[in-house]
């Protein structure tokens, strides 16, 4: 098994990148988290986070949600098609167990593969 990385070109760093994917997007949401994806000309898919106060609570609750999803993201990065993907946390997942967010992540995953898999 490769290393999981997690490279800058991995990652959507731009407003205009992040605009791009809020406009017209495929949408994958459960309690845990809204996933946004859209094909891209990059090859491989990036990843971008927008995991706010409101949602998450404090900056201990952000950083471990923002950890679990890098994570996710770097270990399913190979199965996914070229897609840009912005994960937003929504209100339950500040409360949820490490185990329960993996598995919903791996769910969103899964969705979006199959959906985007022909975009």
């Amino acid at each position: 098994m490769s290393r999981a990385r997690f490279p800058r070109t991995a990652r959507l760093l731009h407003q205009a990148e992040f605009r791009r994917v809020f406009q017209q997007a495929e949408r994958s949401a459960d309690s845990c988290f809204t996933v946004l994806a859209r094909s891209n000309d990059a090859g491989a898919a990036r990843l971008g986070l927008a995991i706010s106060v409101r949602r998450a609570g404090n900056s201990v609750q952000r950083n471990r949600l923002k950890r679990i999803i890098r994570e996710s993201f770097r270990r399913h990065r190979e199965q996914l098609p070229a897609v840009d993907l912005v994960v937003m946390a929504r209100p339950a997942a500040a409360a949820a167990d490490a185990a329960r967010l993996r598995a919903s992540l791996e769910r969103h995953w899964e969705r979006l593969t199959q959906r985007c898999g022909s975009c």
